[in-house]
C-alpha cells in the first residue's frame, strides 16, 4: 500500500486560496480621494465667488436660477461680467457664455472659472504676464460664466461617488440636448451616458438652454477635463459643419492652439477627434439650434497613466504644482480666446466695429499682425473684385450666345415665310 503524501502547510493553502480568489475577483487599484487641502468644496467656491462679486459690484454681478421637473430641482448659479455696466451695448459688443462642472467629477473645470473672475476683476498677472493692455479688450466683451452647472451631480462627488458624471438623478447632462438625442453607439454605457426620458427633461439643461435664448452668446464654450483638447463641433458625427462659419471657428482654434499651446492640443470635430460619437450634446445643439457663431468645447486636464477606476486622478490634477499650471495655463488660453473671438468676429462682421486703436495683444505684435490682417483684407478684396469680373465674363457670353441663337431663329423663321410664298406663286 502506497504511503499518503504528505499535507501541505498551512501558509501554502493560504496563499493558494488566495491567487485562487484574485484570479476570480478583479483587484480594484487604490482610489485617489479628493485633495481638500487644494479643491473647494462646492459651497466654499460659491460663497468665494459671492464674495467677490459683493467686492465688486461696478463689474460683475450674480443671479440664481431655479426649477423643476417631476420632483426634481436645480439651482444654477450666473455670474455676469461687464467692465463698463453703465455703458449701453450697441451691437459692439461681444457675448461671451462660458459653462465649467457640467460632470460633477470634473473639479478642476469649476476652480478655472474661479481663478479667471479674480483675473478679470482683481488680478493683473498670470504667470509674470502683464495684463494691462488687455483691458481695451474687456471693455468690449459682456461675459456670463456659470461656474458649476452641475450643482448636484458635484454634491454626489463631494460624498465619495468619484465617478460620477450625471446629475442628481442620474442623467450625463451633455446628453440631454435636442440634437441627434437619444441615439446610442454599440458601446453605450447607461452609467456614463445615460440622456434622460427626454430632450431637456433636466432643470439643469433646460436654465442652460433659456439662458442661451436671452443672452444670444457669440462665442459658447464647455469646458471639461480627461484629455487636452480644442474642439469645435460636431460631436454627433465625425465631420465638421461647412461654410465661412466653419472656417471661422476652426481659425480661431488654431491660433489659439499655436499662440499658446505650442501646437500641442488636438484640434476639431469632437467626433472626429476624441475616439467617439456623442448624441445630444450642448455644443451641438448651440451650433445647429442656438446659430452660436463660435461654439467650442474645450478639455483641459487630462491624466493618460491614470487607471480607468482612479476617477478623480483621471479627470484632476492631484498636486499643488501641477493644479496652478493648468489654472494658470488655461485661464491665459481664455484671455487669447477673447482677443482672437473678438478680432475675427468684427472681421467677418458678424459684431460691429468698435475702439481698439493702439491696442497691443497678448503676447503679439502688433505692427506684424496688423500687416498680415491688413494684407489678408486687401487679398480678400481683389479676390472678390476678380470675382465680379469673371461673373460679369459670364453674364455677356451668356447675352452674345442668347442675342446669337434670336438671330438664328428670326432669319430661320424668314426664310421659311419666303419659301412658303414662292411655293405658293408657284402654284
Amino acid at each position: 500500500m502506497a504511503a499518503s503524501p504528505p499535507c501541505p502547510p498551512l501558509r501554502l493553502l493560504t496563499l493558494a486560496l488566495a491567487l485562487t480568489v484574485a484570479s476570480a475577483v478583479k483587484i480594484s487599484a487604490p482610489h485617489t480621494p479628493i485633495p481638500r487641502d487644494i479643491y473647494h468644496s462646492s459651497d466654499s467656491l460659491l460663497d468665494e465667488i459671492k464674495a467677490l462679486v459683493a467686492r465688486h459690484s461696478d463689474k460683475l454681478s450674480m443671479d440664481a436660477v431655479k426649477t423643476s421637473n417631476k420632483g426634481y430641482s436645480a439651482e444654477l448659479f450666473v455670474v455676469t461680467f461687464n467692465h463698463m455696466k453703465e455703458s449701453v451695448d450697441n451691437g459692439s459688443k461681444v457675448h461671451i457664455l462660458l459653462s465649467f462642472g457640467q460632470h460633477g467629477r470634473e473639479l478642476i473645470t469649476s476652480e478655472v472659472a474661479l481663478r479667471l473672475l479674480y483675473i478679470l476683476t482683481e488680478k493683473r498677472k498670470i504667470a509674470g504676464v502683464d495684463l494691462s493692455s488687455f483691458e481695451r479688450v474687456l471693455e468690449n466683451l459682456v461675459i456670463k460664466v456659470v461656474p458649476m452647472e452641475n450643482l448636484n451631480g458635484r454634491k454626489r462627488v463631494e460624498e465619495g461617488e468619484l465617478c460620477d458624471r450625471r446629475n442628481g438623478r442620474g442623467v450625463d447632462l451633455n446628453r440631454n440636448w435636442s440634437v441627434d438625442w437619444g441615439k446610442k453607439e454599440k458601446d453605450y454605457d447607461p452609467y456614463e451616458e445615460n440622456p434622460g426620458i427626454a430632450p431637456f427633461s433636466e432643470p439643469e439643461a433646460q436654465i442652460m438652454r433659456e439662458l442661451s435664448r436671452s443672452f444670444k452668446p457669440h462665442i459658447w464654450v464647455n469646458v471639461h477635463s480627461g484629455m487636452e483638447a480644442l474642439f469645435m463641433p460636431y460631436d454627433h458625427k465625425n465631420t465638421t459643419p461647412n461654410g465661412a462659419s466653419a472656417h471661422l471657428m476652426r481659425s480661431v482654434l488654431e491660433n489659439l492652439n499655436h499662440r499658446h499651446f505650442q501646437d500641442s492640443c488636438l484640434v476639431g470635430s469632437g467626433g472626429g477627434s476624441v475616439g467617439y460619437l456623442a448624441h445630444g450634446t450642448t455644443t451641438d445643439y448651440m451650433h445647429d439650434i442656438a446659430k452660436v457663431p463660435m461654439p467650442f468645447t474645450f478639455e483641459i486636464y487630462g491624466d493618460e497613466k491614470a487607471s480607468t477606476d482612479d476617477c478623480f486622478k483621471m479627470f484632476n490634477p492631484v498636486d499643488k504644482t501641477t493644479f496652478d499650471r493648468v489654472i494658470n495655463k488655461w485661464c491665459m488660453a481664455f484671455l487669447i480666446l477673447f482677443e482672437e473671438g473678438l478680432r475675427n468676429l468684427r472681421e467677418a462682421q458678424i459684431v460691429s466695429q468698435g475702439a481698439l486703436d493702439n491696442w497691443v495683444p497678448i503676447g503679439g505684435d502688433i505692427v506684424e499682425r496688423n500687416v498680415e490682417r491688413k494684407s489678408t483684407r486687401e487679398r480678400r478684396k481683389l479676390e472678390g473684385l476678380d470675382l465680379g469680373m469673371q461673373e460679369l465674363r459670364t453674364y455677356f457670353r451668356l447675352f452674345m450666345l442668347s442675342t446669337f441663337l434670336l438671330m438664328f431663329m428670326f432669319c430661320t423663321r424668314i426664310s421659311k415665310n419666303r419659301n412658303r410664298d414662292s411655293s405658293e406663286q408657284s402654284a
